[in-house]
């Protein structure tokens, strides 16, 4: 039985909670032989950003060359690409090896508050990356900054969503995570039906990581060869439980629980 392999194209988190750690921890449990290209090394911890330091264009070239020569990924996601000129090469390195399922993160802001995506940048990713995704995964406020529009409403979201699909998406989630009612709803649209999934909003400031957490699960699924709508569905499980089943690490925001879906699955069967 061929190993399935998903590749993360994004930024280090020294703090283990977010970017290229969770992702790589979520493949893992996932059962998903994850690889990675680093675009950018950040010092933080859940108290905030304290550095963000670039990896050279050509460095990550490198890196996107040596697993295209050996370790072809079934999906791929994108996290923190950090300026135009990265979003460029990572867009053009996804045309020329040809990868599919590819799962587009918008990073754009840290839980502190930290930006972690240039203004310049915006423009390149809509017309560049967004266009040959699988499904573009945002939470409002990054929603917000990619189609220029106030999302407070529901019927906002669904607007942002179709505006994101004109942008050349196949398809889109946007997170509701920061949604103020009291489920977390996170809406799908494929340009032919909107499809909410929804959770229990659980009250905590531990959530560090969660988008790229979901997202990562989200591409492990689609590298397995699952339907976008199951890939969702486990993604959402994934990510309930990874908040959850809490931590309590850190003085800040702190991280999710990335073995809680694993633990909570055994529980059952146990149960």
């Amino acid at each position: 039985m061929e190993t399935v392999k998903a590749l993360t194209i994004a930024g280090s988190d020294s703090g283990g909670g977010a970017g290229i750690q969770a992702d790589i921890k979520t493949f893992q449990e996932l059962k998903v032989y994850g690889m990675s290209a680093i675009t950018a090394v950040t010092a933080q911890n859940t108290l905030g950003v304290q550095g963000v330091f670039p990896i050279t264009l050509n460095g990550i070239q490198q890196q996107l060359a040596s697993i295209a020569e050996d370790l072809s990924p079934q999906a791929v996601k994108t996290g923190m690409l950090f300026n135009s000129d990265v979003i460029k090469l990572v867009a053009e390195s996804i045309k020329l090896y040809q990868w599919g399922n590819l799962v587009v993160d918008p990073v754009m802001v840290a839980k502190g508050g930290s930006s972690l995506l240039q203004e310049e940048a915006v423009e390149a990713l809509r017309k560049q990356l967004i266009p040959l995704s699988t499904v573009v995964t945002p939470n409002i406020p990054e929603a917000e900054v990619i189609t220029g529009m106030k999302i407070d409403t529901m019927k906002k979201r669904k607007e942002a969503a179709e505006a994101i699909l004109n942008l050349g998406a196949a398809s889109v989630v946007i997170k509701g995570g920061h949604d103020a009612t009291e489920a977390a709803s996170d809406l799908f649209y494929d340009g032919t039906r909107f499809s909410l999934y929804s959770g229990p909003r659980i009250r905590t400031k531990n959530t560090h990581g969660t988008g790229c957490t979901f997202s990562a699960a989200l591409t492990a699924e689609l590298a397995k060869g699952k339907s976008l709508a199951d890939s969702i569905h486990t993604a959402k499980g994934f990510i309930q439980a990874a908040i959850e089943q809490d931590l309590h690490i850190g003085e800040g925001h702190g991280p999710t629980n990335h073995w809680a879906y694993n633990s909570k699955e055994v529980a059952a069967l146990d149960a």
